[in-house]
């Protein structure tokens, strides 16, 4: 197939996710000719900028949960306001529309960008040649062609894993953006892996009347976040209705037989062990929710000697900097810091401004992690047991939600907030949040973290009452044995 003649660019960015059209954005303010080369297409064929955070992740996710909880509410909490409701019916068909129409209008306000700034979007699939040269396949099938940069950023970001023992068909047996996408309420759902992401799906399927069972191989839950949060979180999910079983590892799904009784003409039969054997599981639907890996595969050619690692991750330094000169790597592709979508936001500025001669640095460290569960989950910097691991002097103050009025008001008092402190300097060495707007709350932890605020300064800052935020003023006066208001 014969190729065009290279297009020349200051800057060209691989992949228009959160990572890459915050970098591309960025890299046209700093007046850098920018080009920004994305394949994205939904399971329509259908071009959207924004990629798997805006598409089939986090915003699909939020937006699917808000009906949830509204149908919810309806159903079951409205009589206690006095309110009385009669013949409410679910339209997944409406509910779904609603949420890829706020996905367009967030993709359109990525693509205006792009007009307003000058830079090239290519909508075709990028495959990195050498330091300096990308080859663009267009999603059109029109003519292969090449283009040219002084300066790479690789920002594919990443897609669900597949497990053997669970084949992905897009019927019976789903990845996580096909769950993001369903046309009927399933009966009985099972999702391998209760992660976020796991739990975020169970907790929308699960408002809207699915039997929903979480398998998980790890013996704990939530490992990743402060036990005592993770214990929390495990009761009030459980008490929701969902099923949590730990230690369980899937050895095989399959499909069941639609002319066998009812409990055995569902759709899919899942095999799992624990530590009591092995069982047997019918579900109309299971959900593959067991992590995500980096876009590597064909994203360089085996010339251009990108340097990954075992599990497809591209090698990078502290500044981003691949082990080709001028190429970068952002985002999901590397293992600076989680797979979240404000990291990579953050890393596609820093390279941005590095390409510009500019350096401000991502604070690794202040990291804000958020599940978007309802209550949510969020948290920043270190856990009670890695600081008590590492030997550190600590001291823990907490506060319930329901001691605030705000909580108790809007209905939403379960959860708390947990606030690390060194035991001898006060400086704030983590803190941690269960509860309704938990993921607005930690902007506040952050922050004060950033300035190196100490728990002191936490208590003595006054906070508006009655609001959700009077909890983290209150477990930061629990760590003076200060009366709590």
């Amino acid at each position: 197939m014969s190729k065009k003649q290279a297009k020349s660019f200051d800057v060209i960015v691989i992949g228009a996710g959160p990572a890459g059209y915050s970098s591309a954005i960025r890299c046209a303010e700093l007046g850098l000719r920018t080009a920004c080369v994305d394949n994205w297409h939904d399971e329509k064929g259908r071009s959207n900028l924004g990629g798997t955070y805006l598409n089939a992740g986090c915003v699909a996710s939020i937006a699917l949960l808000e009906s949830a909880k509204i149908y919810q509410s309806i159903t079951h909490n409205l009589k206690e306001h006095g309110i009385q409701v009669e013949g409410v019916s679910v339209d997944i068909a409406q509910m779904m529309q609603r949420k890829n129409n706020i996905i367009d209008a967030l993709s359109r306000q990525i693509a205006d960008s792009f007009a307003h700034y000058k830079i090239d979007c290519i909508r075709a699939e990028a495959k990195l040649l050498n330091e300096r040269l990308v080859e663009i396949t267009p999603t059109d099938h029109s003519a292969v062609s090449i283009i040219e940069a002084k300066h790479i950023i690789l920002a594919a970001g990443s897609s669900p894993i597949d497990l053997p023992c669970a084949p992905i068909d897009n019927e019976f047996i789903i990845d996580s953006t096909m769950a993001l996408n369903l046309n009927a309420v399933p009966k009985r759902l099972a999702i391998i892996g209760a992660g976020i992401i796991g739990l975020e799906l169970a907790g929308i399927w699960n408002r809207l009347g699915a039997e929903t069972i979480l398998l998980e191989a790890q013996e704990s839950f939530l490992s990743m976040a402060d036990q005592q949060i993770a214990r929390e979180a495990y009761r009030i999910y459980t008490e929701q209705g969902l099923e949590l079983r730990l230690g369980a590892r899937v050895i095989s799904a399959k499909k069941g037989s639609k002319k066998a009784s009812l409990e055995r003409s569902r759709k899919v039969t899942v095999e799992y062990q624990d530590s009591e054997g092995t069982h047997a599981l019918r579900v109309d639907k299971l959900i593959v929710a067991s992590g995500r890996k980096p876009n590597t595969e064909n994203l360089a050619a085996a010339e251009a000697n990108l340097l990954l690692d075992e599990n497809g991750y591209v090698h990078v330094d502290e500044n981003c900097r691949t082990t080709l000169p001028g190429v970068y790597a952002i985002g999901d592709l590397t293992l600076l810091g989680p797979m979240i979508a404000h990291k990579g936001i953050e890393e596609g500025l820093f390279v941005a401004e590095q390409v510009a001669g500019l350096h401000h640095p991502v604070n690794y460290d202040l990291l804000p992690s958020v599940a978007f569960t309802d209550p949510e989950i969020a948290w920043v910097g270190q856990t009670e047991q890695a600081l008590r691991a590492m030997g550190e002097p600590i001291k823990i103050g907490t506060f319930p939600l329901k001691a605030t009025a705000r909580a108790q008001a809007v209905g939403q008092a379960e959860g708390m907030v947990k606030i690390i402190a060194h035991a001898e300097t006060d400086a704030l060495l983590g803190i941690h949040i269960i509860g309704t707007q938990a993921s607005e709350m930690i902007a506040e932890a952050v922050l004060a973290m950033e300035f190196s605020a100490s728990s002191e300064d936490l208590a003595r800052t006054i906070h508006a009452h009655p609001t959700l935020a009077k909890a983290l003023h209150g477990a930061a006066l629990s760590l003076k044995n200060k009366s709590k208001p």
